[in-house]
Protein backbone atom coordinates (compact mmCIF):
# COMPACT_ATOMS: atom_id res chain seq x y z
CA UNK A 1 0.00 0.00 0.00
CA UNK A 2 1.37 3.59 -0.98
CA UNK A 3 -0.30 7.06 0.05
CA UNK A 4 -0.38 9.75 -2.55
CA UNK A 5 1.79 12.00 0.30
CA UNK A 6 4.61 8.98 0.54
CA UNK A 7 7.89 9.90 -0.71
CA UNK A 8 9.09 6.79 -0.84
CA UNK A 9 8.65 5.83 -5.06
CA UNK A 10 11.28 8.37 -5.74
CA UNK A 11 14.93 7.52 -6.10
CA UNK A 12 16.04 9.65 -2.88
CA UNK A 13 13.85 11.41 -0.26
CA UNK A 14 14.33 15.03 0.80
CA UNK A 15 17.04 15.64 3.60
CA UNK A 16 16.13 19.08 4.50
CA UNK A 17 13.45 21.14 4.55
CA UNK A 18 13.59 23.25 0.78
CA UNK A 19 13.78 19.91 -0.74
CA UNK A 20 10.81 18.78 1.31
CA UNK A 21 8.63 21.83 0.48
CA UNK A 22 9.77 21.17 -3.72
CA UNK A 23 8.72 17.53 -3.08
CA UNK A 24 4.99 18.53 -2.42
CA UNK A 25 4.58 16.69 0.71
CA UNK A 26 2.05 18.01 3.00
CA UNK A 27 1.48 17.78 6.65
CA UNK A 28 -1.55 16.12 8.02
CA UNK A 29 -2.83 14.72 11.57
CA UNK A 30 -1.84 11.27 12.46
CA UNK A 31 -6.32 10.05 12.15
CA UNK A 32 -6.52 11.97 9.12
CA UNK A 33 -3.52 9.78 7.53
CA UNK A 34 -4.67 6.87 8.97
CA UNK A 35 -8.73 7.22 8.03
CA UNK A 36 -7.64 8.45 4.20
CA UNK A 37 -4.95 5.54 3.49
CA UNK A 38 -7.99 3.07 5.28
CA UNK A 39 -10.91 4.28 3.01
CA UNK A 40 -7.77 3.89 -0.11
CA UNK A 41 -7.84 0.31 1.02
CA UNK A 42 -11.25 -0.31 1.37
CA UNK A 43 -11.64 1.13 -1.94
CA UNK A 44 -9.47 -1.30 -3.48
CA UNK A 45 -10.82 -3.88 -1.73
CA UNK A 46 -7.96 -5.17 -0.17
CA UNK A 47 -7.70 -7.16 3.35
CA UNK A 48 -7.70 -4.70 6.32
CA UNK A 49 -6.84 -6.99 9.35
CA UNK A 50 -5.19 -9.86 7.40
CA UNK A 51 -5.65 -13.07 9.66
CA UNK A 52 -8.30 -12.18 12.07
CA UNK A 53 -10.64 -14.92 12.11
CA UNK A 54 -14.29 -14.87 12.35
CA UNK A 55 -14.77 -11.36 12.84
CA UNK A 56 -15.61 -10.44 9.70
CA UNK A 57 -19.09 -9.97 10.00
CA UNK A 58 -18.82 -8.66 13.62
CA UNK A 59 -16.01 -7.03 14.95
CA UNK A 60 -14.28 -5.72 11.74
CA UNK A 61 -16.88 -3.75 10.30
CA UNK A 62 -16.94 -1.68 13.82
CA UNK A 63 -13.57 -1.27 13.88
CA UNK A 64 -13.93 0.03 10.10
CA UNK A 65 -16.22 3.03 11.08
CA UNK A 66 -14.20 3.77 13.46
CA UNK A 67 -11.42 4.59 11.42
CA UNK A 68 -13.38 6.05 8.64
CA UNK A 69 -14.50 8.60 11.85
CA UNK A 70 -11.40 9.65 13.25
CA UNK A 71 -11.95 7.89 16.40
CA UNK A 72 -9.57 6.89 19.37
CA UNK A 73 -10.47 3.34 20.26
CA UNK A 74 -11.42 0.77 23.57
CA UNK A 75 -11.28 -2.93 22.57
CA UNK A 76 -13.58 -4.85 25.39
CA UNK A 77 -13.32 -8.06 25.22
CA UNK A 78 -11.97 -11.75 27.77
CA UNK A 79 -8.70 -12.57 27.07
CA UNK A 80 -7.55 -14.51 23.65
CA UNK A 81 -9.30 -12.60 21.70
CA UNK A 82 -6.95 -10.88 19.55
CA UNK A 83 -7.20 -7.27 21.31
CA UNK A 84 -3.73 -6.93 21.38
CA UNK A 85 -2.95 -8.65 18.01
CA UNK A 86 -5.17 -5.78 16.34
CA UNK A 87 -3.96 -2.56 17.80
CA UNK A 88 -0.58 -3.23 16.34
CA UNK A 89 -2.14 -3.86 13.03
CA UNK A 90 -3.06 -0.35 13.47
CA UNK A 91 -0.01 0.33 11.80
CA UNK A 92 -0.91 -1.06 8.49
CA UNK A 93 -2.57 2.15 7.42
CA UNK A 94 0.31 4.51 8.27
CA UNK A 95 2.50 6.04 5.75
CA UNK A 96 5.99 3.69 4.75
CA UNK A 97 7.53 6.81 6.48
CA UNK A 98 6.77 10.36 7.83
CA UNK A 99 9.64 13.18 7.36
CA UNK A 100 10.77 14.81 11.03
CA UNK A 101 13.44 17.39 12.13
CA UNK A 102 16.36 15.61 12.16
CA UNK A 103 17.60 18.32 15.07
CA UNK A 104 20.16 17.46 17.58
CA UNK A 105 18.56 17.11 21.31
CA UNK A 106 14.79 17.19 19.95
CA UNK A 107 12.74 14.65 22.27
CA UNK A 108 9.85 14.57 20.00
CA UNK A 109 9.43 13.30 15.96
CA UNK A 110 8.67 16.96 14.69
CA UNK A 111 6.49 17.74 12.14
CA UNK A 112 8.74 20.10 9.57
CA UNK A 113 5.80 22.11 9.23
CA UNK A 114 4.46 22.22 12.74
CA UNK A 115 7.39 22.19 15.23
CA UNK A 116 5.55 22.03 19.00
CA UNK A 117 8.82 21.93 20.93
CA UNK A 118 11.06 25.13 22.10
CA UNK A 119 14.01 23.25 20.85
CA UNK A 120 12.64 22.93 17.26
CA UNK A 121 11.11 26.32 17.14
CA UNK A 122 14.22 27.84 17.88
CA UNK A 123 15.94 25.91 15.07
CA UNK A 124 13.21 26.16 12.51
CA UNK A 125 13.45 30.73 13.22
CA UNK A 126 17.17 30.98 12.87
CA UNK A 127 17.92 28.47 10.13
CA UNK A 128 17.22 28.57 6.34
CA UNK A 129 15.14 25.47 4.60
CA UNK A 130 18.35 24.27 3.38
CA UNK A 131 19.89 24.29 7.28
CA UNK A 132 17.52 22.53 8.13
CA UNK A 133 18.07 18.52 8.23
CA UNK A 134 15.17 16.01 7.64
CA UNK A 135 14.82 12.44 8.31
CA UNK A 136 12.21 9.57 8.06
CA UNK A 137 10.62 7.98 10.54
CA UNK A 138 9.52 4.56 9.57
CA UNK A 139 5.51 2.93 10.39
CA UNK A 140 6.52 0.26 12.18
CA UNK A 141 8.20 2.55 14.82
CA UNK A 142 5.24 4.94 14.95
CA UNK A 143 3.91 2.37 17.13
CA UNK A 144 3.77 2.39 20.96
CA UNK A 145 2.30 0.27 24.19
CA UNK A 146 2.41 -0.06 27.67
CA UNK A 147 0.76 -2.55 30.09
CA UNK A 148 -1.35 -1.02 32.60
CA UNK A 149 -0.33 -2.67 35.77
CA UNK A 150 2.64 -0.69 37.42
CA UNK A 151 3.02 1.83 34.29
CA UNK A 152 4.24 5.09 36.69
CA UNK A 153 3.21 8.72 35.78
CA UNK A 154 6.90 9.01 34.65
CA UNK A 155 6.51 6.53 32.03
CA UNK A 156 3.90 7.71 29.84
CA UNK A 157 3.58 11.25 30.62
CA UNK A 158 7.28 12.43 31.92
CA UNK A 159 9.61 13.76 34.89
CA UNK A 160 12.11 16.42 35.82
CA UNK A 161 15.52 14.88 34.76
CA UNK A 162 17.94 15.55 37.18
CA UNK A 163 20.90 14.81 35.31
CA UNK A 164 19.82 17.95 33.69
CA UNK A 165 19.24 20.41 36.73
CA UNK A 166 22.34 18.91 37.65
CA UNK A 167 23.48 20.65 34.17
CA UNK A 168 22.63 23.79 35.04
CA UNK A 169 19.32 23.96 33.50
CA UNK A 170 16.62 25.71 35.28
CA UNK A 171 13.28 23.65 36.63
CA UNK A 172 11.40 26.14 35.17
CA UNK A 173 12.16 25.32 31.39
CA UNK A 174 11.19 22.86 28.94
CA UNK A 175 14.35 21.47 28.56
CA UNK A 176 14.66 20.53 32.05
CA UNK A 177 11.89 17.44 31.20
CA UNK A 178 12.27 13.68 30.36
CA UNK A 179 9.34 12.48 28.18
CA UNK A 180 7.82 9.68 28.59
CA UNK A 181 6.30 7.19 26.32
CA UNK A 182 3.01 9.73 24.94
CA UNK A 183 5.08 12.86 24.35
CA UNK A 184 7.46 11.14 22.07
CA UNK A 185 4.59 8.92 19.91
CA UNK A 186 4.47 12.13 18.94
CA UNK A 187 2.56 11.68 15.28
CA UNK A 188 2.15 8.03 15.96
CA UNK A 189 0.18 5.34 17.58
CA UNK A 190 -0.45 4.96 21.58
CA UNK A 191 -1.56 1.89 22.95
CA UNK A 192 -2.53 0.72 26.49
CA UNK A 193 -3.28 -2.44 27.55
CA UNK A 194 -5.05 -3.12 30.74
CA UNK A 195 -6.63 0.41 31.24
CA UNK A 196 -8.92 -0.26 34.11
CA UNK A 197 -5.35 -1.19 36.25
CA UNK A 198 -4.22 1.85 35.25
CA UNK A 199 -2.96 4.02 38.32
CA UNK A 200 -6.19 6.87 38.41
CA UNK A 201 -3.33 9.95 38.58
CA UNK A 202 -1.81 8.39 34.93
CA UNK A 203 -5.92 8.67 34.01
CA UNK A 204 -6.16 12.12 35.08
CA UNK A 205 -2.68 12.97 33.07
CA UNK A 206 -3.38 11.12 30.03
CA UNK A 207 -7.06 12.76 29.64
CA UNK A 208 -5.56 16.19 30.11
CA UNK A 209 -2.71 15.66 28.10
CA UNK A 210 -4.86 13.91 25.22
CA UNK A 211 -8.16 16.31 25.85
CA UNK A 212 -6.70 19.76 27.09
CA UNK A 213 -3.21 19.22 25.34
CA UNK A 214 -1.59 20.56 29.26
CA UNK A 215 -0.04 18.55 31.70
CA UNK A 216 1.55 19.73 35.02
CA UNK A 217 5.25 17.81 35.55
CA UNK A 218 6.25 18.62 39.02
CA UNK A 219 4.17 21.88 38.66
CA UNK A 220 5.22 22.59 35.36
CA UNK A 221 2.73 23.34 32.99
CA UNK A 222 3.49 22.01 29.84
CA UNK A 223 1.48 22.99 26.70
CA UNK A 224 2.02 20.69 23.71
CA UNK A 225 -0.26 20.19 20.46
CA UNK A 226 0.37 16.15 20.71
CA UNK A 227 -0.78 14.76 17.73
CA UNK A 228 -1.85 10.96 18.41
CA UNK A 229 -4.19 8.14 17.91
CA UNK A 230 -4.94 6.36 20.70
CA UNK A 231 -6.05 2.61 21.61
CA UNK A 232 -6.96 1.06 24.64
CA UNK A 233 -7.72 -2.64 25.68
CA UNK A 234 -9.86 -3.61 28.59
CA UNK A 235 -11.90 -6.64 30.07
CA UNK A 236 -15.64 -6.13 30.82
CA UNK A 237 -15.43 -7.37 33.95
CA UNK A 238 -12.55 -4.44 35.31
CA UNK A 239 -14.05 -1.66 33.14
CA UNK A 240 -17.70 -1.68 33.80
CA UNK A 241 -16.38 -1.25 37.90
CA UNK A 242 -17.35 1.65 39.54
CA UNK A 243 -14.06 3.59 39.46
CA UNK A 244 -11.66 1.48 37.52
CA UNK A 245 -11.96 4.51 34.86
CA UNK A 246 -12.45 8.28 35.25
CA UNK A 247 -15.75 9.36 33.50
CA UNK A 248 -13.97 12.34 31.86
CA UNK A 249 -11.52 8.99 30.07
CA UNK A 250 -14.00 7.02 29.22
CA UNK A 251 -15.99 10.01 27.83
CA UNK A 252 -13.43 10.90 25.86
CA UNK A 253 -12.92 7.16 24.00
CA UNK A 254 -14.77 7.87 20.37
CA UNK A 255 -15.75 3.80 20.02
CA UNK A 256 -15.87 1.00 21.81
CA UNK A 257 -15.50 -2.80 20.05
CA UNK A 258 -16.53 -5.76 21.23
CA UNK A 259 -14.43 -8.71 20.76
CA UNK A 260 -15.91 -12.11 21.32
CA UNK A 261 -14.67 -15.63 20.84
CA UNK A 262 -14.79 -17.99 17.82
CA UNK A 263 -18.86 -18.45 17.60
CA UNK A 264 -18.69 -21.92 15.30
CA UNK A 265 -15.82 -24.74 15.91
CA UNK A 266 -14.39 -25.02 12.85
CA UNK A 267 -13.38 -21.12 13.34
CA UNK A 268 -11.90 -21.89 16.46
CA UNK A 269 -9.84 -24.97 14.63
CA UNK A 270 -8.55 -22.66 12.00
CA UNK A 271 -7.23 -20.40 14.60
CA UNK A 272 -5.31 -23.01 16.34
CA UNK A 273 -4.36 -23.94 13.13
CA UNK A 274 -3.25 -20.82 12.25
CA UNK A 275 -1.56 -19.46 15.13
CA UNK A 276 -0.04 -22.98 16.32
CA UNK A 277 3.00 -22.07 14.03
CA UNK A 278 3.45 -26.46 14.20
CA UNK A 279 5.20 -28.27 11.46
CA UNK A 280 3.32 -31.56 11.02
CA UNK A 281 6.13 -32.88 8.89
CA UNK A 282 9.81 -33.78 9.26
CA UNK A 283 11.69 -36.53 10.11
CA UNK A 284 9.16 -37.81 12.56
CA UNK A 285 5.76 -36.53 10.73
CA UNK A 286 2.68 -36.21 12.29
CA UNK A 287 -1.04 -36.24 11.74
CA UNK A 288 -4.30 -34.85 13.66
CA UNK A 289 -7.46 -36.89 12.38
CA UNK A 290 -9.68 -33.96 12.20
CA UNK A 291 -12.13 -35.04 14.91
CA UNK A 292 -9.54 -35.25 17.47
CA UNK A 293 -8.91 -31.12 16.33
CA UNK A 294 -13.20 -31.32 16.96
CA UNK A 295 -12.55 -32.69 20.63
CA UNK A 296 -9.77 -30.21 21.30
CA UNK A 297 -11.26 -27.44 20.33
CA UNK A 298 -14.69 -28.97 21.71
CA UNK A 299 -12.53 -28.73 25.29
CA UNK A 300 -12.13 -25.07 25.15
CA UNK A 301 -15.89 -24.55 24.01
CA UNK A 302 -16.50 -26.66 27.20
CA UNK A 303 -14.32 -24.29 29.14
CA UNK A 304 -16.23 -20.76 28.47
CA UNK A 305 -19.58 -22.30 29.51
CA UNK A 306 -18.66 -24.46 32.66
CA UNK A 307 -19.86 -23.32 35.75
CA UNK A 308 -16.91 -24.44 37.07
CA UNK A 309 -14.40 -21.75 35.34
CA UNK A 310 -14.64 -18.18 35.93
CA UNK A 311 -16.60 -17.06 33.06
CA UNK A 312 -16.02 -13.20 33.58
CA UNK A 313 -11.94 -14.30 32.63
CA UNK A 314 -12.73 -16.55 29.93
CA UNK A 315 -10.85 -19.04 28.43
CA UNK A 316 -8.03 -17.53 25.81
CA UNK A 317 -7.27 -19.29 22.35
CA UNK A 318 -3.83 -19.66 23.94
CA UNK A 319 -5.65 -22.15 26.00
CA UNK A 320 -6.40 -24.19 22.54
CA UNK A 321 -3.31 -23.72 20.71
CA UNK A 322 -1.20 -24.55 23.65
CA UNK A 323 -3.20 -27.87 23.99
CA UNK A 324 -2.92 -28.35 20.17
CA UNK A 325 1.08 -28.58 20.64
CA UNK A 326 1.09 -30.63 23.50
CA UNK A 327 -0.87 -33.36 21.58
CA UNK A 328 1.02 -33.04 18.38
CA UNK A 329 4.41 -33.52 20.91
CA UNK A 330 2.85 -36.31 22.31
CA UNK A 331 2.18 -38.05 19.15
CA UNK A 332 5.87 -37.39 17.63
CA UNK A 333 6.96 -38.72 20.65
CA UNK A 334 5.63 -41.99 20.07
CA UNK A 335 6.61 -41.88 16.59
CA UNK A 336 10.05 -41.41 17.82
CA UNK A 337 10.19 -44.19 20.04
CA UNK A 338 8.10 -46.54 18.06
CA UNK A 339 9.13 -46.04 14.42
CA UNK A 340 5.75 -44.86 13.67
CA UNK A 341 5.79 -42.79 10.00
CA UNK A 342 3.29 -40.98 10.35
CA UNK A 343 2.49 -40.80 14.22
CA UNK A 344 -1.38 -40.20 14.14
CA UNK A 345 -2.92 -38.33 17.21
CA UNK A 346 -5.25 -40.24 19.69
CA UNK A 347 -6.91 -39.66 22.82
CA UNK A 348 -4.44 -40.92 24.88
CA UNK A 349 -2.40 -38.56 23.87
CA UNK A 350 -4.66 -35.97 25.44
CA UNK A 351 -3.68 -36.95 29.14
CA UNK A 352 -0.70 -34.76 28.43
CA UNK A 353 -2.54 -31.52 27.82
CA UNK A 354 -2.43 -31.17 31.97
CA UNK A 355 1.07 -29.46 31.28
CA UNK A 356 -0.77 -26.96 28.81
CA UNK A 357 -3.86 -26.22 30.41
CA UNK A 358 -3.09 -25.69 33.93
CA UNK A 359 -2.87 -22.29 34.78
CA UNK A 360 -4.32 -21.39 32.29
CA UNK A 361 -8.25 -21.74 33.96
CA UNK A 362 -9.02 -20.04 36.50
CA UNK A 363 -11.37 -21.89 38.40
CA UNK A 364 -14.84 -20.38 40.03
CA UNK A 365 -14.56 -20.69 43.23
CA UNK A 366 -18.61 -20.90 43.91
CA UNK A 367 -19.21 -23.32 40.88
CA UNK A 368 -16.15 -25.62 41.60
CA UNK A 369 -16.69 -26.57 44.93
CA UNK A 370 -13.12 -27.24 45.43
CA UNK A 371 -12.72 -29.49 42.47
CA UNK A 372 -8.77 -28.91 41.14
CA UNK A 373 -8.38 -27.90 37.84
CA UNK A 374 -6.95 -31.43 36.99
CA UNK A 375 -10.34 -32.80 37.75
CA UNK A 376 -12.10 -29.55 35.95
CA UNK A 377 -10.19 -30.31 33.18
CA UNK A 378 -10.57 -34.45 33.21
CA UNK A 379 -14.52 -33.17 33.14
CA UNK A 380 -14.33 -30.80 30.47
CA UNK A 381 -12.18 -33.24 28.38
CA UNK A 382 -14.76 -35.72 29.09
CA UNK A 383 -17.78 -33.84 28.21
CA UNK A 384 -16.22 -32.60 25.01
CA UNK A 385 -15.85 -36.12 23.78
CA UNK A 386 -18.95 -36.63 24.74
CA UNK A 387 -20.13 -33.54 22.69
CA UNK A 388 -18.30 -34.49 19.52
CA UNK A 389 -19.43 -38.17 19.78
CA UNK A 390 -23.04 -37.81 19.91
CA UNK A 391 -22.37 -35.42 16.24
CA UNK A 392 -20.56 -38.72 14.54
CA UNK A 393 -22.94 -41.58 16.16
CA UNK A 394 -26.01 -39.91 14.09
CA UNK A 395 -23.78 -40.22 10.62
CA UNK A 396 -21.97 -43.62 11.25
CA UNK A 397 -24.44 -45.58 13.53
CA UNK A 398 -21.34 -46.46 15.75
CA UNK A 399 -23.59 -47.09 19.19
CA UNK A 400 -24.27 -50.34 17.50
CA UNK A 401 -20.50 -51.55 18.48
CA UNK A 402 -21.04 -51.20 22.30
CA UNK A 403 -22.46 -54.62 21.69
CA UNK A 404 -19.25 -56.13 21.48
CA UNK A 405 -17.93 -55.09 24.27
CA UNK A 406 -21.03 -57.29 26.06
CA UNK A 407 -18.52 -60.52 24.94
CA UNK A 408 -15.93 -59.74 27.43
CA UNK A 409 -14.10 -58.05 25.42
CA UNK A 410 -11.35 -55.46 26.56
CA UNK A 411 -9.06 -53.41 24.89
CA UNK A 412 -6.23 -51.20 26.64
CA UNK A 413 -5.01 -47.96 25.20
CA UNK A 414 -2.25 -46.08 25.69
CA UNK A 415 0.01 -42.75 24.24
CA UNK A 416 2.79 -45.56 23.94
CA UNK A 417 1.31 -48.53 22.66
CA UNK A 418 2.25 -49.15 19.46
CA UNK A 419 -0.52 -49.20 16.55
CA UNK A 420 -0.09 -52.71 15.78
CA UNK A 421 -1.28 -53.61 19.15
CA UNK A 422 -4.68 -51.78 18.02
CA UNK A 423 -4.85 -54.36 14.80
CA UNK A 424 -4.02 -57.35 16.92
CA UNK A 425 -7.23 -56.68 19.52
CA UNK A 426 -9.56 -55.85 16.45
CA UNK A 427 -8.93 -59.10 14.52
CA UNK A 428 -11.44 -61.15 17.09
CA UNK A 429 -13.69 -58.26 16.77
CA UNK A 430 -17.11 -58.93 14.47
CA UNK A 431 -17.08 -56.85 11.42
CA UNK A 432 -19.56 -54.56 12.67
CA UNK A 433 -16.40 -52.81 14.12
CA UNK A 434 -15.11 -51.77 11.05
CA UNK A 435 -18.41 -48.37 11.19
CA UNK A 436 -15.45 -46.71 13.57
CA UNK A 437 -13.14 -45.89 10.66
CA UNK A 438 -15.79 -44.26 8.62
CA UNK A 439 -15.41 -41.71 10.96
CA UNK A 440 -11.97 -41.29 8.98
CA UNK A 441 -11.57 -44.14 6.37
CA UNK A 442 -8.29 -45.44 6.36
CA UNK A 443 -6.23 -48.58 5.97
CA UNK A 444 -3.09 -47.01 7.91
CA UNK A 445 -3.20 -48.98 11.59
CA UNK A 446 -1.94 -45.54 13.25
CA UNK A 447 -5.28 -44.20 11.82
CA UNK A 448 -7.12 -46.61 12.97
CA UNK A 449 -5.65 -46.43 16.19
CA UNK A 450 -6.82 -43.06 16.52
CA UNK A 451 -10.50 -43.73 15.72
CA UNK A 452 -10.98 -46.81 18.10
CA UNK A 453 -9.59 -44.80 21.08
CA UNK A 454 -12.28 -41.88 19.77
CA UNK A 455 -14.73 -44.52 19.76
CA UNK A 456 -14.13 -46.36 23.06
CA UNK A 457 -13.87 -42.47 24.62
CA UNK A 458 -17.00 -41.76 23.14
CA UNK A 459 -18.80 -45.16 24.44
CA UNK A 460 -17.67 -44.19 27.97
CA UNK A 461 -19.01 -40.73 27.77
CA UNK A 462 -22.48 -42.31 27.05
CA UNK A 463 -22.01 -44.37 29.90
CA UNK A 464 -21.88 -47.21 27.47
CA UNK A 465 -19.01 -49.01 28.69
CA UNK A 466 -16.61 -48.79 31.65
CA UNK A 467 -12.94 -47.90 31.90
CA UNK A 468 -10.42 -48.51 34.27
CA UNK A 469 -7.04 -46.54 34.59
CA UNK A 470 -3.53 -48.20 35.85
CA UNK A 471 0.19 -46.17 35.19
CA UNK A 472 -1.08 -43.96 31.89
CA UNK A 473 -2.65 -47.04 30.48
CA UNK A 474 -6.62 -47.36 29.95
CA UNK A 475 -8.56 -50.63 29.61
CA UNK A 476 -12.02 -50.29 28.10
CA UNK A 477 -14.89 -52.86 29.05
CA UNK A 478 -18.44 -53.76 28.92
CA UNK A 479 -20.16 -53.12 32.11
Amino acid sequence: MTSSNDVTDTPSRPVNLKELKESGWQSRSVKQEIQENFMRMLAAEEETFPGMVGYEDTVLPEIHLALIAGHDMLFMGEKGQGKSRMMRMMVRFLDEAVPYLNIPGCPVHEDPYHPITSVAKNFVATHGDEEIPIAWWPREERYAERLAPGTKFADVIGEIDPAKLAGGVSMSTEEALHFGLIPRMHRGIFAMNELPELDELVQVGLFNMLEERDVQIRGYPVNFDIDLVLLFSANPSTFNRSGKVIPQLKDRIGSVIHTHYPRQRDLGIQIIEQEAGVRLDGDYPVVMPYFMKEVLEQVTEAARKSKFVDQQSGVSARFSIANYSTVIASARHRGILLNEKPAVVRLSDFGHIYTSSLGKLELDMMGSHQMSERQVLDALIAEAVGTVFQEYIQEHGLEQIAEIFQKGIKIEVGDLLPSEYYSERLKRVPPVWDRAFEVNASENPAMRASCVEFVLAGLYALDRISRAQHHGKITYEFE
